[in-house]
């Protein structure tokens, strides 16, 4: 663990603190039944704004390997994901008239979820995915992956060997990349000249406005504007020639880059630039109220639950994901108040949630068991969980949704 008392894209040492959420164990770090009787490891996690380019970040930085040599998120468990995968595959390629002397890359390209779609149309494809487990799952989808972290480095090796990409998709990976300028260095190392990077990113106006701190864990090191975004692809020869304001992930940006000289700022990166400006991307003032808000939603979940259990409910929760034991952790709910978290994907069912020790079960437990209530952690996925679990919402059973406010559906 490292703490950066500068930026980690500008390097400046302009750094104000947004909010601080204590010492918290790794999101991801699931534990296994005899795991739950060892000490578990903690760190910081205070969120900063850089002021001189806009970036919000985290300043503890865990060692990639620590984090995704081996990953237990399967980017294929959710329907929504792959459906968004597969629009914007099959976009850019009727757009691009993409075919069989094209190339398709990823970067943390997971279990091949985004990639199929372009193989699937005759594009050939390469991923690169650094946690092994995971990328042996895209290889064995037939989906081409090489299991390295991508870097400057990564990027020359590629380019020498005439691996250079007409499409870099970089999905919800800006997010976790510690060499930041490493990997836009790399971008434009591996695009061709009249390629596309194809970045998407929770949005830190939406992450705002909407007050879901619970995105903030040691895997998520940054949180862009189109601001910070900007200064980051200009600084390594790249230039943002679009921009989309996307419901995904309780609001994401995906912005589209190309190499300067190949293509030019369109009006909608203009105009969302000049948006910012006005309701203060850079100023810390914007940012000041965040901490409080967390805080009054703390207080309010915890009575929600409270009065609850005081009248002898059951509780679960949905979600063995990230975002979910950022909020357990920060908000101290664990066994005492849950029975299980349920999570549909079965390399997570059989562990605990880290930290809270709340252990993960199938889906079929909220049938089986039938509880008063589910504490939906992931909130973002909320419209598809809902419609999966329409039976247990027939026999009586009710969804706490704990972002942006406390509701009860």
């Amino acid at each position: 663990m490292t703490t950066r008392t500068t930026c980690r894209a500008c390097g400046s040492p302009r750094l104000s603190l947004v909010l601080s959420l204590g010492r918290t164990p790794l999101a991801n770090a699931l534990l296994t039944f005899e795991q739950l009787a060892q000490p578990e490891e903690t760190f910081p996690l205070d969120l900063v704004l850089c002021e001189a380019c806009t970036l919000l970040q985290i300043t503890e930085t865990v060692p990639p390997e620590k984090l995704f040599r081996e990953y237990l998120y399967f980017s294929s468990f959710s329907d929504t994901m792959v459906r968004h995968a597969e629009q914007i595959a099959a976009r850019l390629v009727e757009q691009r008239k993409l075919g069989p002397g094209s190339l398709a890359m990823e970067i943390a390209s997971n279990d091949g979820y985004l990639l199929q779609h372009y193989a699937k149309r005759g594009v050939p494809v390469l991923g690169i995915e650094p946690a092994r487990n995971v990328a042996k799952v895209a290889q064995e989808k037939g989906v081409r992956t090489i299991s390295e972290f991508f870097g400057a480095e990564l990027a020359r090796d590629l380019a020498a060997k005439g691996e250079k990409a007409d499409v870099i998709h970089a999905n919800n990976v800006l997010a976790h990349v510690a060499d930041l300028n490493g990997v836009i260095e790399g971008f434009a190392l591996c695009l061709k000249d009249q390629g596309v990077v194809v970045t998407e990113s929770p949005y830190a106006k939406d992450f705002i406005d909407h007050c879901e701190f619970d995105t903030i864990y040691h895997e998520h090191l940054c949180y862009y504007s189109l601001t910070a975004l900007d200064h980051l692809m200009d600084r390594h020869g790249l230039v943002i020639t679009d921009v989309e304001r996307l419901p995904i992930h309780g609001g994401s940006i995906r912005v589209f880059a190309m190499k300067k000289g190949f293509g030019a700022k369109g009006p909608a990166v203009q105009q969302l630039l000049a948006e910012e400006a006005r309701w203060g991307v850079g100023r810390l003032e914007f940012y000041k109220g965040f901490a409080a808000r967390v805080e009054a939603l703390k207080t309010s979940l915890k009575a929600t639950l409270a009065s609850l259990k005081a009248q002898g409910k059951h509780i679960a929760a949905y979600g063995a994901a990230a975002k979910g034991s950022t909020l357990l952790n920060a908000f101290g709910i664990d066994a005492a108040t849950l029975d299980f978290v349920a999570d549909r994907s079965t390399y997570k069912q059989g562990r605990y949630m880290p930290g809270v020790h709340v252990p993960i079960v199938p889906p079929a437990e909220l049938l089986a068991k039938q509880p008063d209530a589910c504490l939906l952690l992931t909130w973002n996925f909320a419209d598809e969980i809902l419609a999966q679990q329409q039976e247990y919402r027939r026999r009586g059973g009710k969804f706490i949704v704990p972002v942006p406010e406390v509701r009860t559906v």
